[in-house]
């Protein structure tokens, strides 16, 4: 037998206090003879992939003790830095309670990719550079590479947005809905 692997991960879930007993009344399942229904936990709906499992809901659910849940979860507002990134890197927009702009927030821009047409009359990329940036006769594929852009106060973009030490130490983050 191999030896257990240790796993770290991170998922955003939709989550409700439920007893094991409602769960389990929920689920139209009776609760097991050894467990309690009254045993306080939290229903959990995964978003993140897998079918819907209820007809009610949008995404697989399950049922989490609340000892477990708790320590596994928090609140997707007042997050490290660190914690809201790796929501950034699932797909989700951050923000910081601190910044002072109504609507400011991060994406991640996934990056993308693009191949040089040959040199004619068409003189400009599907994105609208232009070919004559780029050394004649190369045909290869430009690559954009993955970057973080911020909704500004003022609503422009800001393209490849850095974060300041200030940002990285507050614990004043959220994963906006």
């Amino acid at each position: 037998m191999n030896p257990p692997i240790l796993y770290v991960g991170t998922k955003l879930v939709v989550a409700e206090p439920m007893t094991r007993g409602t769960y389990s009344a929920y689920r139209g399942q009776p609760t097991l003879v050894a467990e309690s229904g009254e045993d306080p936990g939290y229903l959990v709906e995964y978003r993140d992939g897998g079918k819907p499992n209820m007809p009610d809901r949008q995404g697989y659910v399950s049922w989490s003790p609340a000892d477990v849940f708790e320590r596994s979860y928090r609140v997707a507002s007042g997050l490290p830095f660190g914690v809201a990134l790796d929501a950034l890197k699932l797909g989700e927009r951050i923000s910081r309670a601190g910044w002072n702009g109504k609507g400011m927030h991060l994406w991640l821009n996934k990056g993308s990719s693009e191949t040089i047409p040959p040199h004619g009359p068409t003189q400009q990329l599907i994105s609208g550079v232009d070919v004559r940036l780029f050394d004649l006769g190369d045909t290869g594929t430009i690559t954009r590479l993955p970057n973080i852009n911020m909704r500004a106060a003022d609503g422009a973009t800001v393209t490849g947005w850095l974060v300041s030490q200030t940002d990285m130490l507050a614990d004043d983050w959220c994963v906006l809905p």
